[in-house]
């Protein structure tokens, strides 16, 4: 069955990618916790206090159970009583300010009456944006994308510019990357084709991570990029309990609540009224949150 084929590679997946940030931290080593509850299971993997890393997860889960009224509304489901839903969610927290955080989903989500799609993305937050590194990810992500489908990158970019927003600050989370939802995987053709690209997108998560920590994890850093670093990640914490849909789902399909709230930083700050210095790097970065700016020619 495509439930449990899609589970198992994605559970594959998940092991791969713990493997390869190990490597890259240098340190610290995942922690597995098994879950199983009424509606499925999981693993739970989270590198804690790592050199480079100060926190990572990598969650997967295969969960199943009937369609309530506020997750079809909150999912736009419009048939099937029931549903699959299987994937691999992932956040790194870097130790270094000039090291960004980063996210990665998959996931494909099928319903009883057969209707089934596939869902993910990635995208980069910087606590200060490098655009010659926001250039690199961004072409990393093309690259892949164009093995594919030529409209993949430029549909899914946008797509990220507008997900990936903070409505209530007018700024993006950071400098995006690519999302999709929905993408067809009741036809076999469909099917096929988001099955291959979800699993080549979650294999070059790590491999492209570790490039840009390499770069930024030995960079000095002074307290004030430290705080700066936690008031960003304070807005990160924003989106996740505002806007962030693996969370919102989670929580309407009462899954395990530990594992939902993975993606937090380890720490955040708020500052009332916060102003950034006049021709500082923060203002600069704060300059650069912004829909539709095309990274790949930036200059």
């Amino acid at each position: 069955m495509r439930n449990d084929q899609v589970a198992s590679i994605y559970r594959k997946i998940q092991q791969q990618i713990c493997t390869e940030l190990e490597t890259a931290d240098g340190h610290a080593v995942f922690k597995t916790d098994h879950w199983e509850n009424e509606i499925g299971y999981g693993y739970t993997m989270v590198l804690d206090q790592g050199d480079a890393i100060e926190k990572a997860a990598v969650n997967f889960s295969a969960v199943r159970g009937k369609v309530s009224e506020r997750m079809r509304k909150a999912l736009r489901i419009d048939e099937g009583e029931a549903y699959f839903a299987t994937g691999i969610s992932s956040i790194i927290h870097p130790r270094n300010p000039h090291a960004p955080i980063t996210h990665m989903n998959v996931r494909y989500f099928q319903l009883s009456s057969g209707k089934a799609w596939f869902g993910g993305g990635i995208d980069l937050t910087p606590h200060y944006v490098n655009k010659q590194q926001a250039r690199w990810f961004h072409q990393e992500l093309k690259n892949l994308c164009d093995q594919y489908d030529a409209d993949f990158y430029p549909n899914y970019k946008q797509w990220a510019d507008t997900y990936f927003y903070l409505q209530h600050r007018k700024e993006t989370r950071g400098v995006g990357g690519i999302f999709f939802d929905h993408q067809d995987g009741s036809s076999d053709a469909g099917f096929q084709k988001f099955y291959a690209f979800t699993q080549a997108l979650a294999k070059a998560y790590p491999r492209i991570y570790t490039e840009l920590l390499t770069l930024n994890r030995d960079k000095e850093c002074t307290k004030e990029e430290k705080r700066w670093q936690d008031l960003r990640r304070g807005r990160y914490v924003e989106f996740n309990l505002l806007y962030d849909r693996g969370t919102k789902f989670g929580l309407e399909s009462n899954g395990r609540t530990e594992s939902i709230f993975l993606s937090m930083p380890p720490m955040a700050s708020w500052t009332y009224d916060f102003q950034a210095e006049k021709g500082s790097p923060e203002e600069a970065t704060l300059n650069l949150l912004k829909k539709d700016i095309d990274w790949i020619h930036i200059t």
